[in-house]
């Protein structure tokens, strides 16, 4: 089901359990990718002015590890990667300070952090840990971890060609570093409740929130879609593929 929380963003929580997280206002963490055009300053304006009128809290974190590893392992020199993994992680920082200043006061709590902040956060190293034990464990986390780095980085991938299986490990250490805040940013961050929030769908939601053993999310973590309102739209209207997708894993995750 979508969600209009006003005129510029709709929210699509990916269960109905979500949905009661994001309703609780609690905390959101919004991620943000160095080099992604989505997040321009004025996308993080609204999207921090968002934030503020709906949660008590709200983080967010931009990625800065294996950042220049990936540039090289797509076709850049070593020492043009880390140049350029360097620049692209210093000027996201600076449109999300930028973006952020421009909302205005904020009603809520607001924190930029980098992903290597928390590297020494003992809750962090240990899901940490975790990701990286089912990855090499667990068939059906790996599959999904697989479909993820082709969701993110196949058009890098010349036509005819297959990723490589360097390539792939590079994109599951960047992945396995963002993946402790899928599975539970309540307790990194010390809140009652979080969302994860971005602007597509990321193909591991199906194997986080579904029902059974392996690395799952906890009960107090969401996620949700967040993206800008389409043109014309008039406010909250069902969303049948998502209604369905929200109905599947609520009924796996049923006790």
């Amino acid at each position: 089901m979508t969600i209009t929380a006003d005129a510029s963003f709709e929210v699509l929580p990916f269960t109905r359990t979500c949905r009661h997280i994001w309703e609780d206002g609690d905390h959101v963490l919004i991620g943000v990718s160095p080099g992604n055009s989505y997040f321009s300053s004025e996308r993080i304006t609204s999207l921090a002015r968002w934030a503020t009128t709906r949660f008590a809290q709200v983080d967010f974190v931009y990625a800065d590890l294996h950042v220049d590893r990936m540039f090289a392992a797509f076709g850049y020199t070593r020492e043009h990667a880390e140049k350029r993994a360097t620049k692209e992680i210093k000027a996201v920082r600076r449109r999300i300070l930028k973006g952020v200043e421009e909302s205005g006061p904020p009603p809520a709590e607001i924190r930029v952090r980098a992903l290597s902040e928390f590297q020494t956060n003992p809750v962090y190293q240990l899901l940490h840990r975790r990701v990286l034990h089912f990855l090499e464990t667990d068939d059906e986390f790996r599959k999904g971890c697989e479909k993820m780095a082709l969701h993110f980085v196949g058009s890098k991938v010349p036509e005819g060609e297959s990723i490589t299986d360097s390539q792939l490990q590079v994109c599951f250490d960047y992945m396995a570093a963002e993946l402790p805040f899928f599975v539970d940013t309540p307790s990194i961050l010390d809140v009652p409740s979080s969302v994860v929030a971005y602007h597509v769908k990321m193909p591991m939601t199906d194997v986080l929130f579904a029902r059974g053993g392996g690395l799952r999310a906890t009960r107090n973590q969401a996620y949700a879609v967040v993206r800008p309102e389409p043109a014309g739209a008039t406010g909250a209207v069902p969303h049948a593929n998502h209604a369905s997708t929200e109905r599947n894993v609520d009924e796996r995750r049923a006790a």
